[in-house]
């Protein structure tokens, strides 16, 4: 015993005992801030506004209103307080307390639709480090629909018991018809001031039907929302998906359902599973807990085996005639089988006995049937006929340069693996991979010839393939719920066999046209462009993937992309590096897709923004803060291809944009030199120099579209010199009213007449409008439809 030890006495154990208590999960959370967010004061401002904001944005949805969100922060003294206000449906007076004063108290933690918060621990969260940094109380105004005043509060969070505790409870009035405010004093800072505002933009980007305002001490931003954007798509609670339930979560499930069969347990509890699928996942599951029987030949004509003689045997006290007539039918249905397995053994024997009871009225009993199944059986399963039974498969699944030596020797190993231990030849895939691996080992040995992996799975593939599977009962919920091994044999199956993907309505995807929109309504850039994938799932959750892009315009050039990441609509603004986001962009070959990849791995650098959107009815964060995605390789692998899809339409006009700098350089060249050759030719000649104004929109086959004017008559000449067709928008824009237009129209505007037309000309072919001004009108051309580059216009 040591010296330590020597000196514990009686009752160490109930002292320590003592010592024991349970905590709340405020009291937790008390110590544990920085898992939340708010492990700063500059940090902690920016969380306390997300929450805020993010619980909002959900209210105001699901009581189908457009948001109107207003976010203020002021300084007091040593501290900041935060007020925001919403223009949601607003929260009951009994509500108000445990929504704000409780954490881990929410309506979504169970459900299965997509939702911006689902713990119930964000705003409480705000609430708490207020209190703890400032010592007062978090105040909340609330007024419901259609009440004629509102319910104010002012609360803290009891974090021994993780109950609110309600300082003043009034009835107040508000200018707002309904909606929600509250007011947070805390100690914090605005150092992060830029990951404020980038919430704020980004937040505004994913919920283009939002309208939000935020006002700081140095700052007033508005942000409007996009013209025509609606609210989300409503969502539905959906229940699991087959695909992805861990093994935990499907014995808990079996233990809670009320069906008493697997096929009842599987269409009631999962989505996507009708009686068609869970007999597809039983006949799965028959094949990982029963296993499947090997068919053996049945004799054929020039075998050495007397079919009736041996069920003659088998026979006794039954007459002869009975017994014969059983042992014809017997020696017709080998004669009709090129493979049997026991089970169909058994069904064939007991076919017979009904049909010879029924011509001859002998009854043929259980103990007679199983005496004609082991005498034929042991003519099935005699090691020769094993053997050749397996010998076309091996064969099949193997190489030519395989010698039929070896094919034979490993057919022949493979059969012996079917022995006592397997009565019935029925094995499980893995048992039967088994065999193959060992016959092919000791093949290896006695015939010095390799049998690689491929061809090894090969072989077991085509057996397995060829055996028959059991139709045994399967186990009931309550057998399966309480044996772990059963019920991983059930999860594989349940994995292994195809399902419809998950429904879509528990899903509120941006879409991409409202992608594209979000971003065009807060950059000014060049090129836009936006993907949705289709729904996948992970965990019996289904998300989906939304990607886009844009480029040039008022973007930085300098330094990398912008990435932007965003889970449910709620921009993630800390912890890039850690996010299984910014993982999967640095791993795409960027060059590719003409964007500058120093080192080609990383992040990409040039004038251009980058944002994903993963919407799931569960995010997979890596910590409570929820800052970051977790490394998820389903959901990795669709952010890859959604990204790669918009990806490549960048590509695209990157590829078309250099095509027309290169053709606008060669245009520039031509036309410095075009005038030069006119007046050198002119010289050398004596002749008048040459127009060259046309020349130009010839050489480069241009749309040339030209203005002559004669008398009161002007003429714009459309000519194709280009090898497709081109349709265009002319307008002319001049100072008096013209008349005897030729298929166009004109709009009168502030003294000026704009003459428009849209001519389709064919390649090759030419076009004139016409129309009548008074002599001495001027007039100025602007054509739409064609690249400036591919575009030569003369007036």
């Amino acid at each position: 015993m040591t010296s330590f030890q020597s000196t514990l006495g009686d009752g160490v154990a109930e002292e320590l005992a003592q010592n024991q208590r349970e905590i709340s999960i405020a009291e937790f959370f008390e110590k544990n801030k920085h898992m939340l967010g708010f492990d700063s004061g500059a940090r902690g401002l920016v969380t306390a506004v997300k929450e805020a904001v993010d619980n909002a944005l959900d209210a105001a949805e699901e009581a189908g209103i457009l948001p109107d969100i207003y976010v203020e922060i002021a300084e007091n003294g040593d501290y900041y307080t935060l007020v925001v206000e919403d223009n949601g449906p607003g929260i009951t007076k009994e509500q108000v307390p445990k929504v704000f004063g409780k954490l881990l108290y929410g309506s979504r933690f169970h459900s299965r639709e997509q939702t911006r918060g689902q713990q119930g621990i964000g705003i409480s969260a705000a609430v708490l480090y207020s209190q703890l940094t400032s010592g007062t109380p978090a105040k909340i105004t609330s007024r419901t629909k259609g009440s004629d005043t509102a319910e104010y509060f002012e609360l803290i969070i009891d974090t021994d018991t993780n109950e609110p505790e309600i300082q003043t409870a009034e009835t107040t009035s508000w200018d707002r018809t309904h909606g929600t405010r509250i007011e947070l004093e805390m100690e914090a800072n605005m150092r992060a001031r830029g990951q404020l505002h980038d919430y704020m933009e980004h937040t505004a980007v994913v919920n283009p039907h939002a309208r939000l305002e935020l006002r700081e001490p140095n700052a007033h931003e508005k942000y409007e929302r996009a013209e025509n954007a609606g609210l989300p798509a409503e969502t539905e609670e959906i229940r699991p998906h087959p695909h992805g339930v861990e093994l935990g979560a499907l014995i808990k499930m079996l233990g809670e359902t009320d069906s008493h069969s697997v096929s009842g347990f599987l269409q009631e509890e999962f989505t996507r599973v009708g009686a068609k699928t869970a007999d597809s996942i039983l006949d799965a599951f028959r094949d990982n807990h029963f296993g499947r029987e090997a068919a053996w030949q049945t004799p054929g004509a020039g075998d050495d085996v007397d079919v009736e003689a041996v069920v003659t045997d088998a026979i006794s006290n039954k007459g002869a005639a009975a017994t014969s007539a059983f042992a014809e039918h017997v020696e017709r249905a080998f004669a009709e089988r090129d493979r049997l397995s026991y089970t169909d053994l058994e069904a064939v024997v007991a076919n017979v006995s009904d049909t010879v009871e029924g011509e001859t009225g002998k009854s043929f009993g259980d103990t007679v049937q199983e005496n004609v199944v082991d005498a034929l059986w042991g003519v099935l399963a005699a090691d020769e006929n094993r053997t050749e039974s397996l010998y076309p498969f091996v064969d099949e699944a193997t190489t030519v340069q395989k010698g039929d030596a070896v094919v034979h020797g490993l057919a022949e190993r493979i059969a012996e693996k079917f022995d006592e231990e397997t009565p019935r030849a029925r094995v499980t895939r893995g048992t039967l991979e088994t065999f193959v691996e060992r016959a092919a080992e000791m093949t290896a040995d006695v015939e010095d010839a390799t049998v690689g992996e491929t061809a090894r799975e090969n072989v077991a593939d085509a057996i397995w393939a060829s055996m028959v599977r059991v139709e045994d009962d399967v186990p009931l919920v309550r057998e399966i719920a309480g044996e772990r091994d059963l019920a991983r044999d059930l999860l594989d199956a349940m994995t292994r066999t195809d399902v419809m993907a998950p429904p879509t309505d528990c899903l509120a995807p941006i879409t991409a046209e409202l992608v594209e929109a979000g971003l065009r309504k807060e950059y000014d850039a060049d090129f836009y462009a936006s993907a949705t994938r289709d729904a996948d799932v992970h965990g019996g959750d289904p998300f989906i993937v939304e990607a886009g892009i844009a480029y040039g315009g008022e973007l930085a050039a300098e330094g990398s992309v912008d990435l932007m990441r965003f889970a449910n609509r709620v921009p993630l603004v800390y912890q890039r590096g850690a996010c299984a986001t910014t993982q999967v962009i640095k791993n795409i070959g960027w060059r590719n897709y003409g964007l500058d990849q120093p080192g080609g791995s990383g992040m990409p650098s040039g004038p251009c923004v980058v944002m994903i959107h993963v919407a799931s009815t569960n995010v997979p964060f890596t910590s409570e803060s929820k800052d970051a995605l977790a490394n998820v390789p389903a959901i990795e692998d669709e952010i890859e291809l959604a990204v790669r899809e918009a990806a490549r339409d960048l590509k695209s006009y990157l590829k078309a944009q250099r095509s027309r700098q290169k053709r606008r350089q060669k245009q520039n060249v031509i036309a410095d030199i075009l005038p030069k050759m006119a007046h050198k030719v002119s010289e050398m000649t004596g002749r008048e120099e040459l127009v060259v104004d046309d020349s130009l929109a010839r050489i480069m086959n241009n749309v040339l579209v030209e203005r002559e004017s004669e008398g009161d008559t002007a003429r714009i000449v459309v000519e194709n010199h280009s090898g497709q067709s081109a349709d265009l928008d002319v307008t002319d824009i001049v100072t008096e009213e013209p008349t005897d237009l030729s298929d166009g129209t004109v709009v009168e505007m502030d003294g000026e007449w704009f003459v428009k037309w849209s001519p389709s000309v064919a390649s090759g072919d030419d076009a004139v409008l016409s129309y009548t001004v008074p002599d001495g009108s001027e007039g100025g051309l602007t054509v739409k439809g064609v690249d400036d580059e591919k575009l030569t216009v003369n007036q």
